[in-house]
This record gives structure tokens, C-alpha cells and sequence, in this order.
């Protein structure tokens, strides 16, 4: 199946909707509204640029502009770190705008009542302040110094009560005294506090004024898409969930990552089209499956973001299908760049990676953290704070998340030209041009390998797998044997 203004791609069809099309009726311009200043859309590349490579930058530019990008993601986290985002609400909104400074956006609000597949979008939660107050009139508990204090959905109270009265309300680590806990009651009534376990045992019998200002009514659910047009129809997923308060690894570290992931794409005239999904965990990816069945078919890759600035080593968790070439292309460059990390077979338990994997839909989509859900200490409590992640952990996300789409933008088929014997590279200049360089040997076995391969039956990542090189080094030997008209692209 060739693609709208391109050459033919391996394994790639397009689903039922024309190319440009989307499955709402609106263009992709009226989609993505444009671009911010500074952000250019594939649409808006100048033609001059389009296929050109980016001007060479020296070892110590590139490392500044690194170093730039991690410094703004933590700012990032820093800025939406106090806002109390829940599965519907204003703080969702709030972060959204904030977002959008970044990135045009496209708001969706979903009202309460929708049904989406099997669930039903909730009402809308708001609060503006919450405490338990001491007979001094002193806040022992006060959703002004940190929003995680209050359970998730809490509806309002106003009464006064003794600890014993109190104490079914209240939420604690036992075995983290200092910290306070993250809890939620999303589809169950009720109300609670959470607080530090050393705060719980200093606490007198009371009595208390316990307050919890919230509404629980119908609105609306919201979620956000940023599209970065590419050439094709078919479309790369990326997902994060915008449902957590003051967690920043879980997510606001996703978050700002999939925010630079997007920037970068921007400038490249990718060849995919480039879905970012900024919406609340389950119900959200629920409510986007909803209403996008058409669209969803275009999916050819997909990665669901989560966990992205803690310390430790990556980990990768395969789509349901297990051999999707999304699985593949993460694989292969976690093992290529010699990065700590860990790959793991799907499960029906975890991120939104869950929805998208659901049997009916079994889209490609993997998910990438660094430590997985529930795998650190500080997984869900106080301490999950700004300090917690790293820029440094950001950019190594980040750069793993851009080589990934690397492969899969290049990830080709050829065919040998000259496939009786092998071909005399050195009259081609394809030998001589490597003279002096550092990585001379791996680029010959790169060449020898595309060309014995190149057999219109593997791509180049299924090269780079059999070969053990990097991805990188085949795709820049095919690009040279096919100049030296020894390779023609083909599909598979």
C-alpha cells in the first residue's frame, strides 16, 4: 500500500479513512489549529528542508542543547506539580492549558452520562479547600499544603467528630510514617483523608472540625490530542495519563517528555502522523477508544509513556501482540545503546497500555517507563515529589523515545540490484569513502549485510536483529548502496 506523497513502506496499510482524513470529519489543520511560534508542523517545513539533514552541530552544541531540553522538562514537572488533577475537573484543565503553551492542542470535553464501551463517564470532581482542624484551631490536616491529603472524589463534609469517629476516614502508611499516601474513590462514595502516620499517632482524641469543600455534579471528562502531521495517513500513538495530583514521576514526568518528544517531531517532516493523547488513566483512554474507532485502525505503533524520571533503568513492556514491530524497535535500541534496562511481556495490568491492547482493539502499543508502577518506594506517596525525578533521567528517556521513532520512520525493505555474487564497492567509491573513520569496520558489515539481505523479504530492522549492528549503521549503509543504484526500495 503506498502512502499520500511517498514511497511504498513495509507492512504498513492504511485503515478505512482516506488519507488527510480524519475519522471526526476535520482536516488535519483544523485538528492540530497550527502551531505555536517557534514550532513548525510537517505541513509547514519549508520545502527546502524537507529531506535535507539537520546542519552538523558539534559534540559540545549538541550536549547544551540536551542539557537544555532536560532543564525545561523538570521546569515543566516543577509548574504543574501543585495542581490537583483527578479524572475530570478543573485541574485537568488547568494542566491542559498549560500544555497547550507548548503544544496546540485540541481540547475534548466528554459529558457526564456519555457511555463510552462498557463504562459510563462519571461527574465531575472540584475542590477548593479541605482540613481537619484541632480544637487550637490549628490545620493538623490541610489540603492546602498538599493536595494529596484528600481521598480522590471525596465528596463534601462539614461536621465535628472524635478521632474515633475519624479514624474509618483516614489514610496512612504504617511502614512509611512520613509520608503521605495517594488515594482515590472514583466510582464509590465516600470521603477521607490521608496524612503521614507519625502526624495520625501524635493526634488527641479530639473533637475535630473536619471540612472537605468539593463538589461532586455533571460536567464533563477532558482530555487533549496533539497532532504532528506526517506523510502518511497511518499514525504512531503516544499516550500519557493527566489524572494524578502532586506526583510528578507518575506523571508528570511522562508528560514532559511527551511534550519534547513532540517538539523535536515538529521539525522532522516525519513520515507518520503522530498522535499525542494527553488524557485521564482508563476512563479516558476508554472514552478516546469511544469515540475514535475509525481512527484507531490507522495505528501502526504506539507507546504509552509512565514513570519517565526516576533514577533507575528502563523497562519496556511488550504490546499484547508480543512481536509487534513497536515491541521490536524498542528492543533493539535498548540493547543497541547499552542502556540498563529490562524488557517484559504484556500483561492486562498496568498503564493505558491495558485499553489499547483490550482484544477488540489489540493495537500495537507497548509501554515505556524507567522503574515500573509500584517498583519504587516513593511509588504513590508525598515522596514522589519534583525532587524525586532528574532531568538527566528525562533525557535519557527522551533520546531512547526519538531513536525509537527513528526506526520506525526508516525501517525499509530493499532489494539487491545485483544480488549474483557480491558487488566490487570499492569502483563505487563505497569503500574508499570510509577511509579514517572510527566505525569503518562496522559499516562495511553493515553494507555486506543489507546487501545479502536485501532480498525484498526482511527490512532493516530485521537486519539490524540478525546482524546484531546498530540500526543506525544499516540504514546509513542501505542509504549509501541504494545512491550507488545497488538497492531498490520494494515492500514486503
Amino acid at each position: 500500500m503506498t502512502g499520500e506523497g511517498g514511497e511504498r513502506r513495509p507492512g504498513t496499510e492504511h485503515g478505512g479513512a482516506a488519507p488527510g482524513v480524519r475519522g471526526d470529519g476535520e482536516t488535519p489543520e483544523e485538528e492540530n489549529g497550527g502551531e505555536p511560534p517557534g514550532v513548525m508542523s510537517g505541513d509547514e517545513v519549508p520545502s527546502a528542508m524537507r529531506g535535507a539533514e539537520a546542519p552538523s552541530v558539534t559534540s559540545d552544541e549538541a550536549r547544551e542543547e540536551v542539557n537544555g531540553e532536560a532543564r525545561e522538562m523538570h521546569d515543566l514537572v516543577e509548574r504543574l506539580y501543585p495542581l490537583c488533577r483527578s479524572i475530570t475537573g478543573d485541574g485537568v484543565r488547568r494542566t491542559l492549558e498549560i500544555v497547550g503553551e507548548f503544544l496546540r492542542l485540541q481540547v475534548r470535553e466528554v459529558p457526564t452520562g456519555t457511555q463510552v464501551l462498557d463504562w459510563t463517564v462519571p461527574r465531575e470532581w472540584n475542590i477548593r479547600d479541605a482540613y481537619v482542624k484541632d480544637a487550637s484551631g490549628t490545620r493538623v490536616v490541610d489540603f492546602a499544603a498538599s493536595n494529596l491529603h484528600v481521598v480522590g472524589y471525596s465528596v463534601p463534609v462539614a461536621a465535628t467528630m472524635t478521632l474515633d469517629e475519624l479514624r474509618p476516614h483516614l489514610h496512612t502508611l504504617p511502614e512509611q510514617p512520613s509520608l503521605i499516601p495517594y488515594r482515590t474513590s472514583y466510582y464509590a462514595e465516600t470521603w477521607g483523608f490521608c496524612l503521614a502516620h507519625d502526624t495520625l499517632e501524635s493526634l488527641e482524641d479530639g473533637p475535630y472540625e473536619v471540612v472537605i469543600d468539593s463538589t461532586l455534579a455533571d460536567g464533563h471528562l477532558t482530555y487533549a490530542e496533539h497532532v504532528v502531521p506526517g506523510r502518511v495517513a497511518e499514525e504512531v500513538l503516544v499516550s500519557c495519563h493527566v489524572c494524578h495530583p502532586s506526583l510528578a514521576n507518575d506523571n508528570l514526568a511522562g508528560i514532559a517528555v511527551a511534550v519534547r518528544l513532540a517538539r523535536r517531531l515538529a521539525g522532522a517532516d516525519p513520515w507518520y502522523t503522530y498522535r499525542f493523547l494527553f488524557a485521564p488513566g482508563t476512563i479516558g483512554a476508554i472514552s478516546w477508544l469511544a469515540r475514535n474507532r475509525e481512527r484507531a485502525s490507522r495505528i501502526r505503533h504506539g507507546l504509552v509513556l509512565a514513570c519517565a524520571g526516576d533514577r533507575g533503568p528502563l523497562t519496556y513492556k511488550r504490546s499484547r501482540r508480543g512481536d509487534a514491530e513497536i515491541d521490536r524497535a524498542v528492543r533493539h535500541v535498548l540493547r543497541s545503546s547499552g542502556r540498563a534496562h529490562t524488557v517484559v511481556d504484556f500483561s492486562p495490568y498496568g498503564y493505558d497500555e491495558r485499553q489499547f491492547c483490550s482484544p477488540g482493539f489489540d493495537l500495537p502499543v507497548g509501554s515505556l517507563t524507567r522503574t515500573p508502577y509500584a517498583g519504587y518506594p516513593e511509588y504513590h506517596t508525598s515522596a514522589d515529589n519534583p525532587d524525586f525525578v532528574s532531568p538527566e533521567a528525562m533525557a535519557d528517556t527522551l533520546e531512547t523515545c526519538w531513536e525509537v521513532t527513528r526506526v520506525l520512520e526508516d525501517n525499509r525493505a530493499y532489494l539487491n540490484l545485483s544480488p549474483y555474487g557480491e558487488p566490487q564497492l570499492g569502483r563505487r567509491g563505497l569503500y574508499g569513502s570510509l577511509g579514517g573513520r572510527s566505525d569503518t569496520k562496522e559499516t562495511q558489515m553493515a553494507m555486506l549485510w543489507v546487501l545479502n539481505l536485501s532480498d525484498g523479504r526482511h527490512s532493516l530492522l530485521d537486519i539490524a536483529e540478525r546482524s546484531d549492528l546498530p540500526f543506525r549503521a544499516v540504514a546509513e549503509a542501505a542509504g549509501a548502496l541504494r545512491g550507488s543504484g545497488l538497492l531498490k526500495e520494494c515492500s514486503l
